[in-house]
């Protein structure tokens, strides 16, 4: 069965990560997404390399790792954009979208006669998505913006790492462009959303997704711990907050992720390590109690925990209902069990390597399944039957 987007089309004109990665989801749910690429160029992730895929004969491509992680699904098709006959087939693919994507700077498709007040004339029912750094208004409206330093002036930096004066303290950004993806995310529901309410209206609209914005709407309990009590948040490493014990803990042969959620939790994991007199304890009682004498409570825990392995802990909190993990290096998490009874990661046909494995959607439909059967395009794979399609040449790109 076809899934459920398959009804769809997604004209993206952006590039690098967050406008892709709502590309690659919105193509995972079944819409034909046509990415459009610089001539001769195309989006700049092709380079973020190494690593570079291998073909068939174990040659080194041009397909880099980080291209091939955010544009699964997708059509490729080279236009130069500084060309009216570039521009004349975006707007030949834009009448016949439902969602365009982009991520230039503020402005700039504008100039180009591309804007979302040229192209609603073309397409009143175009849901025009534009993703920047800032927004399309305000005093940063026309800087650039990565990732990084977004979770900088985010917040999201500040909470994230050591306690400063520990060995490794500071801030610390997350280990993936979670910025972009969340970006990403954001962008795709509310397309999902503009096109719910084109049901009702018969109007599309201009979605406006500042990656700042996000920033800050992520900060969540963080930014309501400030707002409700006037304490700026700090770095505490792997300690959760405000529920404990979370945290990292030492064991016989690594480490162990604790994730004890609530009281009931707190006495069956006081019961598996064997003292259970710890959650009769006033002092750690409650969470409010254990998060109040965390230090305390924390020099009891690590002594507890030293004497058993990763594996023999997590099986004994699993049997009790106390949720626990090992901390997987990438390739261990691909040996897990659950990960491949879940087919997170499959193998799809490639044209220069035969195939490539993706990491796929997290989403899984009983009525309207998802397909995973087309790799990352190749720069401009689809430009002859895109234009054709449109009855153009490929000379009017």
């Amino acid at each position: 069965m076809p899934g459920p987007l398959s009804h769809i089309r997604v004209l993206d004109l952006s590039r690098i990560m967050a406008g892709p990665w709502c590309g690659q989801i919105l193509a995972d749910l079944g819409a034909d997404v046509i990415k459009v690429e610089r001539l001769g160029a195309g989006d700049d992730t092709r380079r973020w390399g190494p690593p570079f895929l291998k073909d068939s004969k174990g040659n080194t491509t041009k397909e880099a790792g980080y291209y091939l992680s955010v544009n699964r699904g997708k059509r490729s098709v080279e236009l130069d954009l500084k060309s009216e006959e570039g521009r004349n087939v975006v707007r030949a693919l834009a009448r016949e979208s439902d969602i365009l994507l982009e991520n230039f700077k503020t402005g700039t498709l504008g100039r180009m006669g591309l804007g979302y007040d040229d192209l609603k004339e073309v397409n009143p029912r175009l849901i025009y998505a534009s993703v920047t750094g800032f927004g399309l208004s305000g005093p940063q409206a026309n800087d650039a913006a990565y990732d990084f330093m977004i979770q900088g002036m985010g917040g999201l930096m500040s909470v994230t790492g050591g306690p400063d004066g520990e060995p490794g303290g500071g801030p610390q950004k997350v280990g993936v462009p979670i910025i972009d993806i969340m970006t990403g995310m954001y962008t795709a529901i509310g397309t999902l959303a503009a096109l719910a309410n084109r049901d009702q209206t018969g109007k599309g609209d201009h979605i406006d997704i500042a990656m700042l914005d996000v920033s800050v709407a992520m900060l969540a309990n963080q930014a309501m711990n400030y707002l409700v009590s006037g304490q700026k948040p700090v770095r505490r490493g792997n300690r959760h907050p405000n529920i404990q014990p979370q945290n990292v803990y030492p064991v016989k042969d690594g480490f162990i992720v604790l994730a004890v959620g609530n009281d009931g939790q707190f006495v069956k994991f006081c019961e598996v390590i064997g003292q259970p007199a710890l959650s009769d304890d006033p002092k750690f009682a409650t969470n409010a109690a254990r998060v109040e004498n965390l230090e305390e409570l924390e020099v009891l825990l690590i002594a507890a925990l030293a004497d058993r392995t990763i594996t023999e802990w997590c099986e004994a909190f699993a049997a009790a209902g106390v949720p626990s993990g090992p901390i997987n290096t990438i390739d261990r998490v691909f040996e897990e069990p659950q990960v491949k009874h879940r087919q997170m990661l499959r193998d799809i046909p490639h044209p220069l390597s035969g195939t490539v494995k993706q990491v796929v959607s997290p989403m899984n439909f009983l009525n309207a399944p998802l397909s995973f059967d087309k790799a990352p395009p190749l720069l401009g794979e689809h430009t002859e039957e895109v234009l054709q399609a449109l009855g153009l040449g490929e000379t009017q790109a």
